[in-house]
């Protein structure tokens, strides 16, 4: 993980923010535009964006989109097609599964949110191209957070997106579509933020987000407040989390409440003994759907992207997350940290959770046991 100095680094929260500040950046595009997602939504807020994207593309801008195969199924079935008749390439990351498996290579997904433009300008963070208020009936905005980056950092992010963009054409049989660079990344100074772009693939970065977890968890001195949306850490890092709390780090998890996967938020409470007994605060996230992927320890170190904290992520997807090395970025994002956890969530004690009905609390072991299941059929069964 090398910081670079030098850098622009803009804290937006949830897409009513994230929006609004990426569709003005596509406005704004003159060469090239790399868009990679999870999920590319149907919906208004897609619609918003494929519309942006449509007109670059019509005005000469070299528009290039990746969305995943699975969690893109949406994109496939409509705006696909909308783009490339407007002239934009579309590539789709490992067409969309026939049907339920847990072989390792099936679960390789693409769920890194990046965007660059023109070289100049990235966004980076966990925020889908999908409505806030998806599902419907939902009153507050999809919690969550995403970053613009400005400045030297634009090297590695615009070099991984234009690699990405090389591999699954060539193995899509797309060779028209190797073209060079059209904006070359700007590196001068736009800022006087250190920061990393870490990459989690399956060749030369196989554990580096995993591993910038963990050494900023051993540098730890004071606290560890961590927001994660599907929270299932493998033993080494349970282990650092309780070795951080056992000298002394205080050390907070916000988790989810409103849960979108039910299997593996049980799946995650069934593992809230032990880091109570360990000492950490435990916080749900009740007022909408929590989807962060984000961390701030000691008031300096901070990282925001798209990775969470459980097998599939930090072992199998493609991910991607920025980590800032700064005073003003940790203590902002902390401050939102802090007022989410005020507005819309419950700290959960030991009490609270020795109280529980026996079955909800059966249902949490059956779901761990279930999830340790299916990390052990796709193989990584050793890490847990």
């Amino acid at each position: 993980m090398q910081f670079l100095a030098g850098n622009a680094v803009a804290l937006l929260e949830s897409g009513q923010q994230y929006f609004p500040a990426l569709e003005a950046a596509i406005e704004r595009a003159e060469l090239e535009i790399f868009v990679q997602s999870y999920i590319f939504e149907d919906d208004r807020s897609g619609r918003r964006i494929a519309d942006a994207l449509a007109r670059a593309a019509a005005r000469g801008v070299a528009v290039r989109v990746m969305v995943d195969g699975f969690g893109g199924r949406s994109f496939v079935a409509g705006l696909e097609s909308r783009l490339r008749d407007a002239g934009a390439q579309v590539l789709i990351y490992r067409r969309e599964l026939r049907r339920f498996s847990l072989q390792r290579h099936r679960l390789r997904r693409l769920h890194r949110k990046l965007v660059v433009i023109d070289g100049c300008e990235a966004f980076v963070g966990g925020i889908n191209i999908i409505d806030d208020y998806e599902p419907h009936g939902v009153q507050h905005p999809r919690y969550d957070y995403a970053v613009k980056v400005e400045g030297p950092l634009l090297e590695p992010i615009l070099a991984s997106a234009h690699r990405l963009w090389r591999l699954v054409a060539w193995a899509s049989f797309q060779r028209r579509e190797h073209h060079p660079l059209r904006a070359e990344a700007r590196t001068e100074p736009a800022g006087e933020i250190r920061a990393a772009f870490v990459l989690r693939d399956n060749l030369r970065h196989r554990r580096a987000i995993e591993e910038a977890y963990l050494e900023a968890i051993a540098r730890a001195r004071r606290d560890i407040v961590i927001a994660n949306a599907y929270f299932f850490p493998g033993r080494r890092f349970r282990h650092a989390l309780a070795e951080a709390a056992a000298r002394g780090v205080r050390i907070t998890l916000l988790l989810q409440g409103l849960a979108d996967h039910p299997m593996q938020a049980y799946a995650t409470r069934a593992l809230y003994p032990y880091f109570l007994a360990c000492g950490m605060r435990l916080f749900e996230y009740h007022r909408s759907h929590l989807h962060a992927k984000v961390a701030v320890i000691d008031d300096h170190w901070a990282t925001v992207g798209s990775s969470n904290i459980d097998a599939f992520s930090l072992l199998l997807a493609r991910e991607a997350n920025v980590v800032v090395d700064d005073v003003g970025f940790a203590r902002q994002l902390r401050g939102s940290l802090e007022a989410a956890m005020a507005e819309g969530a419950q700290e959960l004690r030991a009490s609270d959770w020795r109280r529980l009905p026996l079955l909800r609390r059966g249902l949490s072991w059956l779901a761990y046991q279930c999830v340790r299941l299916a990390i052990g059929l796709a193989g990584l069964g050793r890490v847990h």
